[in-house]
């Protein structure tokens, strides 16, 4: 993918592998909630499917972690900021600065 993933990603997916953490977080191996779809399966299929679009450029440079409920992508770019690509209207936004801020935004205790 020629991506460098962020070491707050790597933790998290070496103590949990792909887990739910207040969002589905795909790794390069899945709870059984999450299905079999990898950061790598995940990453390739959205850089297959928006590649005549402008966001493509984004995507080469970074890898999807999960998805919204419409099938828009969740990534990580290569400054390390969470961004989600709506691909219904072309817009992007800044979910959080950082994977540790997403899930410590996201995840709430019982």
């Amino acid at each position: 993918m020629n991506v460098k993933f962020h070491e707050d990603y790597i933790q998290f997916i070496k103590m949990f592998g792909g887990a739910y953490a207040g969002l589905a977080v795909h790794a390069f191996s899945n709870g059984s909630s999450l299905g079999n779809e990898t950061v790598v399966d995940l990453t390739l299929g959205f850089r297959e499917q928006f590649k005549d679009l402008p966001f493509a450029e984004v995507l080469r440079t970074s890898y999807v972690i999960s998805m919204n409920g419409s099938g828009d992508p969740i990534i990580i770019n290569q400054a390390g900021k969470v961004i989600i690509y709506y691909h219904d209207s072309g817009e992007t936004e800044l979910l959080a600065d950082s994977f540790e801020v997403l899930v410590e935004d996201n995840f709430y205790e019982w």
